[in-house]
């Protein structure tokens, strides 16, 4: 296995096929908490948090990494939650690139808290 967080994103303007589903799941051994949808397009998670203030935070620091990484997630918002949906638009699927953003994210939470519990990504 290789460390995503290592990785940076290439450009994609389509043309290519997305990830198969068996690339897919070799993929998602590498990152924590994320589903891979039914049909094997997109991979997303909920993440929960103590109040509105660090749901904030939280956002502002995943538009940092898609920013960086020039790759950008559909987020959902609520008050105590964000669903980070990944999937690489311009070619209807996944790429490496969502995997990468994905495990970024990941890093932001060095130890996993369960969605069902509060998380605090402003306290390491």
């Amino acid at each position: 296995m290789t460390d995503l967080t290592q990785q940076s994103c290439k450009p994609c303007e389509g043309g290519i096929p997305g990830l198969n589903r068996e690339e897919a799941e070799t993929l998602m051994k590498e990152l924590t908490g994320w589903e891979l949808s039914l049909d094997a397009s997109e991979i997303q998670q909920t993440f929960r948090f103590k109040d509105f203030y660090q749901t904030m935070a939280f956002v502002n620091t995943v538009a940092w990494v898609a920013h960086q990484e020039d790759h950008h997630p559909d987020l959902v918002v609520g008050y105590n939650r964000c669903e980070v949906h990944f999937r690489t638009h311009a070619i209807g699927g996944l790429s490496d690139n969502d995997f990468i953003c994905a495990a970024k994210i990941d890093a932001l939470f060095p130890t996993k808290v369960p969605e069902s519990t509060e998380a605090d990504p402003t306290k390491s």
